[in-house]
């Protein structure tokens, strides 16, 4: 397993394509949009919580027409699944671990290149990609994915350590554009019930599902697949009703055990090369510090 952890954050340490490299390691000192004792940079720094959170968050987003309509006419997430799914896991690291003005000017860029992304839903209803409603759901929806599966499946998050990780995400959000997100396990909920009537049901969802299946994202398909049921099982009961997601898409007998320990194997690992582990020896931590 150790092995396999190795080959999957070593993708991901390089930039995507389309990605221009970063270097967290430099300049000496060089603060973060974060903390490096926020709940952010430990619960960001785990391979299961970015991969199971990242897959619960495009079902939620998906849930919402406008949301999916952009996705789905405008990114290249259907050709090429591996490659976009990097990209957002690189630059939700940029955003965490690199130098605050890398990341600032990184994220100007993501909001220059929303600007031309608008159009209508099949029913007919205008979206643009910087509408602040549908920023904060994107942003929203990730949060709550990274932060429950990184609670559910690697180490349980008190509740005031769940009510800081959103509260300490609210700035960097509000840079994207997302000024309204939630900044509490509270909110997140009262969001949740604001946006149901706004939600609704749509095979693109089952498609998404069936894409991220095949994809080779991970060494071992048997991993990924229970990492894709476990995305759907943190997934609010209500959404999954909503969306028609039975039982039989959740985890099976045994699996959320079993991801419970590659989580924990996940959060001893330490990869000198990984953003985590750069960013904190950039401002003079040890590479294991998130690790201890």
């Amino acid at each position: 397993m150790r092995r396999n952890l190795d080959r999957l954050l070593r993708d991901y340490i390089a930039p995507p394509p389309g990605m221009r490299p970063v270097n967290f390691s430099a300049p000496a000192g060089a603060p973060a949009l974060f903390a490096p004792d926020s709940t952010t940079w430990r619960v960001m720094k785990n391979p299961v919580a970015l991969i199971v959170g990242g897959i619960a968050a495009v079902i939620l987003e998906l849930a919402e027409p406008r949301v999916r309509t952009g996705v789905w006419e405008h990114t290249s997430f259907r050709r090429d699944p591996v490659t976009r799914m990097r990209r957002t896991g690189y630059a939700a690291w940029v955003t965490i671990y690199a130098p605050a003005d890398t990341a600032r000017a990184m994220i100007a860029g993501v909001v220059r290149g929303h600007e031309r992304v608008e159009g209508l839903t099949p029913t007919g209803i205008p979206y643009r990609a910087n509408d602040e409603e549908l920023l904060n759901w994107v942003q929203a929806t990730a949060g709550f994915g990274f932060f429950e599966a990184y609670s559910r499946f690697v180490r349980p998050l008190a509740a005031e350590e769940l009510d800081a990780v959103y509260a300490e995400g609210a700035e960097a959000a509000a840079l994207y554009g997302a000024i309204g997100v939630p900044k509490s396990a509270a909110a997140m909920e009262a969001y949740f019930d604001q946006m149901r009537l706004k939600l609704e049901r749509s095979d693109i969802v089952f498609e998404f599902l069936d894409i991220v299946r095949s994809a080779p994202i991970l060494p071992l398909r048997g991993v990924q697949r229970m990492m894709i049921r476990a995305a759907v099982e943190i997934t609010p009961a209500w959404a999954r009703d909503l969306l028609g997601l039975g039982r039989e898409c959740g985890l099976r007998r045994g699996e959320a055990t079993l991801l419970r320990a590659i989580g924990a194997i996940s959060e001893r690992f330490v990869l000198d090369e990984a953003p985590p582990a750069q960013a904190c020896m950039r401002l003079g931590l040890p590479a294991n510090y998130l690790y201890r």
